[in-house]
């Protein structure tokens, strides 16, 4: 594992050695050379790895070996951060004759430090010159520098998925759906061919299902020969081909083929496609791993108009998405089991020989705890019950089992099973994508990550490498894509437009990697459960723990620090603070009680994300343009007002994040305060998200400066006002990355005119208008790429439904808050092809809601009132067959009366939806409601008082009413 180390301080050698070479000054030929002999060793840290791997094959001393290369690399990261942080005290170097004199001073100011590190890097390089002379002393092999570890190939161990090959019926718990649906897929459907695949975390019971339905006598039946092959991470297709064919003629009772063993390739596959093009054939490849498997074996498979089928358990996505590019596919996303199942299956376990296979009362509590750690992992849940079935049924071995379950799982023969399918998964991962993963340790348990917050923690850690035509944002998103498909990284919730918001880890995965951070020294977690630490690491998550643990940790070069569950941050612990930690590249204080911010923040050379969201702060410090290398600031939802001048010498921030919503008092232009930022703005050209700025601090030529910012992706701009808007719509123009773009005017009373807007940025994705407008923008239906419109105060006098009906990607519209000042909305037949969510709130004119039959056909969320003068429930509701969810707000007496299931003329329109809500606000406070819910047979009342603040755009009331429930804390990091 010391890979992940050693790759990544090549990768931050690199840039020293081509492009700052003069900062180096006498020591950088000294780095060059430390540079290539990591990348000698490196070649055989595949090797060590899988000695690690290998228990049986791991000496002391090869142990001893990592720990010391690991060691020496965290001494050159160490080393190269000092050196930098004590250049950049002394300033930049000047040219001309001031020049000459300034570089003769710094020269003078820095010769110590230089002398320092050279000292230092000498002591180094002959530390990794020994290092590399005794890797030649344990005979590692040199491997090629592949994109994934080889530690899980070849590594002998007690495979529990062995077991799963031979399960009797009665001992398999919660597959009776999913099985019953794979046979459908195989006996079934079209006679080309079909490429069914089985895709879940390790442990899921991937294989245990494939086998069932593989025994299964339908398939005896429908198919003229089968086979199953176990494929795993090594593997040879021309013998995983010879004993396909073997098992197909074993299968119809006849001899093998005769030269089989001797064919080539070429041979091989033409005898197999010759064997099998008659016959309807059935074939199970078990644990695929890599992604073109499917290409390697595919024309062994002919597609022979018989129906043949190949079923496909892995745990990648992509493996499957890979078969679509010459065959027919369907996927099977394997769910953990229901907590019933889970509950019978460890039940059958814990205790299967005594009881009669019931868990006593006294040990339920214990039991369910444990088994939610578990998380519905029949794996885990199998190996925990087998050994809990050895202890004493006491309260106190279940607690004692609870409480050191991450220890138990790294040494514990009984659990060394889950631990190791588990881990085969993280060893399969390229380098940099380990440290991605590894970083999502650094969240508290069942904690719900927000993805945009992980993202630009990534891309300051360094760990994105950059790709020619995307940004780093892009590069880290097809990162944690990767992950969730490996089935490594579990979705919490998704946006409107099914992009993943927010993810976490199953609670055993991260035991597993709390362990590995260990080992890696890549990060050490202070929490309740260990508030002590020794060693070396560069990463430190606190949780629930005093701040006091911080202290002494002064010299341990810490440069990520992430704070969580903290009760208080004291002003005389705070004062030192950055002094102490000068060091640090990502400071998040987000949730933290903090209130102020030190002026020797600005000495943070290093430092690249600075959160201060959801805190008390109420000033920046001046000192803060000092953060050369700053790329993301953020500062919703603390109490920031006013940002000095200074911001604009931030030359790299990518984010500024900037304002508070108040979520005491009711949905208004009020509700949500931007940040005055003074002139000099357009000078931050890597901007790639301004949200929000006021507008009326600056004037026109403020506003002008925006469009400077080429790359900005989202803007939100508060206080627009007659005297601005031309210019913002000028600068709109020249922003032609633009996503996202929310707008907000002074007043109700100010008309605003967008129509000037000539030239769209076609990128734009996400429109919110906050504006008195009385005309809808022209340019607005033609943006082709536009997902979701929201529109608020508007007051226009047309329907706007008319020119926007053909936008071919819009997936939800909101017009709501007087933003219709009409009698009548007219859905016509074809319009809106692929909306899911329609929102129209606030509407006090509207007599008539008009939806012809095959209008808005694949609407999904319905959210409606109050609009006092509609007095019946729009009868085109009835042709909305895929309405899932409708919800009515503070209407009449009469049109709630309409709906009663039982003599209700009306209820007939929405008898087919199958959640229907009738809300109504209970005081001034945002997102309070009176909810009752009708059902076909009864009206069941439940009260919600519900307050969002999560959603950097919940600008409705009833934007996020119905929030799904997810296991996890609710994470106030959106984007």
């Amino acid at each position: 594992m010391a890979e992940t180390i050693v790759f990544s301080i090549i990768d931050k050698l690199k840039p020293l050695v081509n492009e700052e070479a003069k900062l180096l000054g006498g020591v950088h030929g000294e780095v060059v050379d430390i540079k290539y002999e990591l990348e000698s060793i490196q070649s055989f840290l595949k090797d060590a790895n899988a000695r690690a791997a290998a228990e049986e094959d791991m000496s002391e001393g090869v142990k001893t070996w990592v720990k010391q290369l690991t060691e020496v690399a965290f001494r050159i990261d160490v080393a190269i951060d000092q050196y930098l942080l004590q250049v950049a005290q002394h300033g930049p170097l000047r040219r001309g004759f001031t020049g000459f004199v300034h570089k003769t001073t710094h020269s003078l100011k820095t010769l110590i430090p230089r002398h320092k590190i050279a000292s230092e890097i000498q002591e180094i390089k002959a530390s990794v010159q020994k290092i590399k002379a005794r890797s030649e002393r344990y005979g590692f092999q040199s491997t090629g520098q592949g994109s994934s570890s080889s530690g899980a190939r070849n590594v002998r161990w007690q495979d529990p998925r062995m077991a799963s090959l031979f399960l009797e019926d009665v001992d398999v718990v919660g597959i009776e759906s999913p099985k019953d649906e794979l046979i459908g897929w195989l006996i079934k459907g079209h006679s080309y061919r079909t490429v069914v695949s089985v895709v879940g975390m390790g442990g899921l019971g991937k294989t245990t299902l494939a086998k069932k339905v593989y025994d299964h006598h339908m398939m005896r039946e429908n198919f003229d020969c089968h086979a199953w092959i176990s494929v795993s991470q090594s593997y040879n297709v021309m013998d995983l081909v010879r004993r396909m064919v073997k098992q197909f003629c074993e299968a119809r009772k006849e001899f093998p083929l005769e030269g089989i063993d001797s064919a080539d390739k070429t041979s091989l596959i033409s005898k197999a496609r010759e064997y099998l093009q008659g016959k309807r054939y059935a074939v199970v490849f078990d644990d695929v791993w890599e992604i073109d498997f499917w290409g390697e074996i595919e024309h062994a498979l002919p597609d022979n108009t018989k129906g043949p089928r190949i079923l496909i358990t892995t745990r990648k996505l992509d493996v499957a998405n890979f078969c679509k590019k010459s065959s027919h596919v369907k996927v099977h996303n394997l769910q953990p089991l229901l907590p019933n199942k889970a509950w019978e299956l460890f039940c059958k376990r814990a205790f299967q020989f005594e009881l009669g296979g019931h868990c006593p009362l006294m040990l339920e509590k214990s039991s369910h705890d444990i088994l939610e750690k578990c998380e519905g992992l029949p794996l885990a849940i199998v190996a925990i019950g087998g050994l809990l079935s050895t202890k004493d049924k006491t309260l106190f071995e279940w607690e004692k089992l609870h409480d050191s379950l991450g220890f138990e799982l790294g040494i514990n023969p009984h659990l060394a099973g889950v631990s190791k399918i588990l881990s085969l998964s993280f060893e399969d991962l390229p380098y940099n994508l380990k440290s991605c993963f590894l970083y999502l340790g650094m969240y508290p348990e069942d904690y719900s990550i927000s993805c945009v917050r992980l993202i630009r923690q990534w891309i300051a850690e360094g760990f994105v490498k950059a790709k020619e035509g995307k940004t780093f944002e892009e590069i880290a998103q097809e990162y944690l894509t990767e992950l969730i498909h490996r089935s490594l990284v579990q979705v919490s919730k998704v946006n409107f437009d099914g992009k993943v918001r927010q993810c976490r880890l199953h609670d055993l995965f991260r035991e597993i990697v709390l362990q590995k951070m260990k080992d890696l020294n890549f990060c050490h977690v202070l929490s309740k459960q260990e508030s002590n630490f020794e060693g070396l690491t560069r990463r430190m998550s606190v949780d629930g723990v005093s701040y006091s643990v911080l202290k002494g940790f002064e010299e341990a070069h810490i440069h990520s620090l992430l704070l969580f569950n903290l009760d208080e941050l004291p002003k005389s612990f705070m004062s030192t603070f950055f002094v102490d930690f000068k060091l640090l590249k990502i400071m998040d204080f987000e949730d933290a009680p903090l209130d102020c911010i030190p002026e020797d923040v600005g000495g943070l050379f290093h430092l690249r994300y600075l959160s201060f969201r959801n805190t008390e702060v109420k000033m920046l410090p001046k000192s803060i343009g000092k953060l050369q290398n700053l790329e993301t600031l953020d500062l919703k939802q603390s109490l920031v007002c006013d940002i000095p001048v200074e911001i604009n010498k931030l030359r790299k921030l990518r984010h500024f994040i900037a304002y508070y919503r108040n979520y005491q008092i009711t949905f208004s232009l009020t509700q949500e305060k931007g940040v005055k930022i003074p002139k000099g703005v357009g000078s931050l050209m890597d901007l790639q998200k301004l949200y929000h700025v006021e507008l009326n601090h600056g004037g026109v030529d403020f506003v002008k400066e925006l469009g400077q910012l080429s790359q900005l992706r989202k803007l939100g701009v508060k206080n627009l006002s007659k005297e601005t808007m031309s210019s913002l719509c000028i600068s709109i123009e020249r922003m032609s990355h633009l996503q996202s773009l929310d707008i907000t005017s002074i007043s109700e009373d100010e008309i605003i005119d967008l129509q000037t807007v000539s030239y769209p940025p076609q990128s734009l994705q996400r429109i919110y208008l906050k504006a008195c407008l009385e005309k809808l923008p022209g340019w607005i239906p033609r943006l082709q790429n536009l997902v979701r419109l929201r529109i608020f105060w508007s007051r226009l006098n047309e329907d706007p439904l008319k020119a926007l009906q053909n936008l071919p990607n819009l997936l939800e519209l909101d017009i709501s808050q007087q933003a219709y000042s009409g009698e009548q909305l007219h859905f016509r037949t074809g319009g809106f092809p692929k909306l899911r969510k329609l929102t129209l709130r606030y509407l006090d004119e509207l007599k008539s809601l008009i939806i012809d039959e095959g209008a808005l056909h694949l609407l999904e969320n319905l959210e409606f009132g109050p609009s006092p003068k509609l007095k019946e429930v729009p009868f085109g509701i009835h042709h909305l067959r895929n309405l899932k969810r409708l919800r009515f707000y503070d209407m009449s007496k009469e049109f709630e009366d309409s709906l009663n299931y039982e003599v209700g003329p009306c209820y007939w329109i929405v008898e087919h939806i199958p959640a229907l809500y009738l809300t109504y606000r209970v005081g001034t406070q945002h997102g309070s409601y009176d909810s009752r819910r009708l059902r076909s047979k009864h009206l069941e009342r439940s009260r919600s008082q519900i307050i969002i603040q999560n959603d950097d755009h919940n600008t409705n009331d009833s934007s996020n009413m119905d929030t799904s429930i997810e296991k996890g804390k609710q994470s106030s990091s959106t984007q």
